[in-house]
C-alpha cells in the first residue's frame, strides 16, 4: 500500500458531540478505502500532537471549519518546504461548515469521505499574519459600532412629566476608523482620512485589499504580496474568528493544498 493510501484521521471532539453518526459513517468509509490511523484527541494539545506524529500519512480532519483552520495553521507552523495536502470531512451545523462548502468540499459524510479517497490536491490561496494566524477566506475590518450620545442633563423638578420631556433618547453617532493602510509599502490611506472599512482577500497568489471611505465614495483597491494596517486599536473578522484589538497587523499572501473531488483525477492546477 502506497503512502498516498495511508491516512491520519483526526476526529475533532466537537464533531463527536454534535453529530456522532456522521463521524461514524466517515470513519467507516475511510477505513474501508485506505489504511487509516484514527485519532480521538480530547483537546487542542492532543490534536496538535497527533498531527506532529503523522509521519508519511496524509492528514484528514473530521470536523468543522475551525478544525480545518487549526489543522492548516499547525501544518504551516512546521515550516515544511512542501506541506502536505489537507483533507476534511465536514461535520457540524451548516454555518459552521460554510467555509469548507465554499471551497468545494462535499458536506455529506459519505461524499466527503469518498472525496478524501478519490480526490486530487488543489492549491489554494490564504493569508498569514505576523502573529502566525491564518485566514482561509476573506477578512474585514469593519467600522467601530455606533456610539450613543449621552442623555441631555436635566434638573429634577416637582413635575416628573416635565423631566421626561427634557430627556432625549440616545442618538447613535456615526464612527469611522482612522487607519493607515499600506500595500507592499504603497500608502493607500493614512490616519488623517476616515475609513468606513477595509477588506482583504487572497487570490492568484496575492492579497486583494479594498479601503472603503464610505458615503458613496469609491473604494481604493490594490493587489500586493503584503498588506499592513495600523491604527489606534482595531478588530478584524475572518469567518467566525474575531481578532484584536491590535495596533498594527500585516497579512502576507500564501498558499495551501486541499484535497477536493476531481472526477478526472489530475495534479495541482498549473503544475
Amino acid at each position: 500500500m502506497s503512502a498516498a493510501d495511508q491516512l491520519l484521521v483526526v476526529i475533532d471532539p466537537v464533531a463527536r458531540r454534535i453529530d456522532g453518526e456522521s463521524v461514524r459513517i466517515a470513519k467507516d468509509v475511510l477505513c474501508a478505502g485506505a489504511q487509516a490511523k484514527i485519532c480521538w484527541p480530547e483537546g487542542v494539545e492532543e490534536f496538535s500532537r497527533a498531527l506532529a506524529r503523522r509521519g508519511s500519512r496524509r492528514p484528514v480532519v473530521v470536523g468543522d471549519d475551525r478544525a480545518l483552520l487549526r489543522t492548516v495553521t499547525l501544518l504551516l507552523r512546521e515550516r515544511d518546504v512542501c506541506p502536505p495536502a489537507v483533507a476534511i470531512v465536514p461535520v457540524g451545523t451548516a454555518p459552521l461548515v460554510e467555509l469548507a462548502r465554499s471551497l468545494g468540499v462535499p458536506t455529506g459524510a459519505v461524499a466527503a469521505a469518498r472525496a478524501v479517497l478519490d480526490g486530487a490536491p488543489h492549491r489554494l490561496d490564504l493569508l498569514v499574519d505576523d502573529s502566525g494566524g491564518v485566514v482561509l477566506g476573506d477578512l474585514c475590518i469593519p467600522a467601530p459600532p455606533p456610539v450613543a450620545r449621552a442623555a441631555v442633563p436635566t434638573v429634577w423638578g416637582t413635575c416628573r412629566s416635565l423631566v421626561r420631556t427634557l430627556v432625549r433618547a440616545p442618538v447613535p453617532l456615526a464612527v469611522a476608523h482612522r487607519l493607515r493602510v499600506e500595500a507592499d509599502g504603497v500608502l493607500l490611506s493614512d490616519l488623517d482620512r476616515p475609513v468606513a472599512g477595509v477588506s482583504v482577500g487572497s487570490g492568484d497568489g496575492v492579497a486583494h485589499v479594498v479601503v472603503s471611505p464610505g458615503l458613496g465614495v469609491p473604494g481604493v483597491r490594490a493587489r500586493a504580496r503584503a498588506v499592513t494596517v495600523s491604527g489606534d486599536g482595531f478588530r478584524y473578522r475572518a469567518g467566525e474568528v474575531v481578532g484584536g484589538p491590535v495596533r498594527t497587523r500585516t497579512w502576507t499572501a500564501g498558499t495551501w493544498t486541499l484535497t477536493l473531488p476531481s472526477p478526472g483525477g489530475g495534479s495541482l492546477p498549473g503544475d
